[in-house]
């Protein structure tokens, strides 16, 4: 059987908070929150690698017990897409990888058992690759010229009765390397794993997301 491996992106830029990656959050730094969460689920994931052009990143990562991949800079732009990364360090790794635990450093809190639930969901699918969803309860449209049309319900319509949308997460992405090889980290056959928790709400990029996640760690309860 192949091996699992977690691969963690983080590169060094980031213009609406800078360093975000570095930052820290309860403690330690934000990216080492989805290293020690890959390193506990040891019986899933064989290694955790941090792919970075950072020198800062990979001495944190090598700190808290992470193996590193020098990404260049050419594949560290603002519009460079996640999946280069991931074929970038699959040309390193040994060739009996067979699935890749894809965690964004962005995302430091997940519910303790949720790759457990979501690797089993993924074993048991026909599908090459699992992303991590939640029900979205908002009622949605869009503006055009100058006027709102609904998109996911009637006006006046009560929000229990809309139908069921969901948004992709974040929290965790599982895939097969043939489905990377083909530049693509999931489509629309990939299963999609349901999240109902107040942790896939957390995706950091701004300052007001870095509140947003410190308010929730405050105050959650199991």
């Amino acid at each position: 059987m192949g091996k699992t491996i977690a691969i963690i992106p983080a590169r060094g830029g980031s213009k609406r908070l800078p360093n975000k990656n570095i930052k820290i959050f309860n403690g330690i730094p934000l990216i080492a929150h989805s290293i020690n969460y890959a390193l506990s689920n040891s019986h899933i994931i064989d290694d955790v690698y941090v792919s970075t052009d950072s020198d800062i990143i990979k001495k944190i990562a090598n700190n808290y017990g992470a193996k590193v991949i020098n990404r260049p800079d050419k594949l560290s732009g603002d519009s460079e897409p996640t999946v280069t990364a991931l074929k970038h360090a699959l040309s390193f790794l040994d060739k009996t990888v067979e699935t890749i635990v894809l965690l964004q450093a962005t995302n430091p809190l997940r519910p303790e058992n949720l790759l457990c639930e979501a690797f089993k969901a993924y074993n048991t699918s026909d599908t090459d690759s699992l992303f991590t969803v939640s029900r979205d309860h908002k009622k949605l449209g869009k503006i055009s010229n100058n006027k709102f049309i609904p998109f996911n319900y009637n006006i006046g319509q009560r929000s229990q009765d809309l139908e069921p949308l969901y948004f992709e997460n974040g929290l965790i992405y599982i895939t097969s390397v043939s489905l990377i090889k083909k530049d693509v980290i999931f489509n629309e056959m990939s299963h999609p794993f349901i999240v109902n928790h107040k942790f896939a709400g957390i995706d950091i990029d701004t300052q007001e997301d870095f509140d947003y996640a410190e308010y929730i760690l405050k105050n959650y309860n199991e």
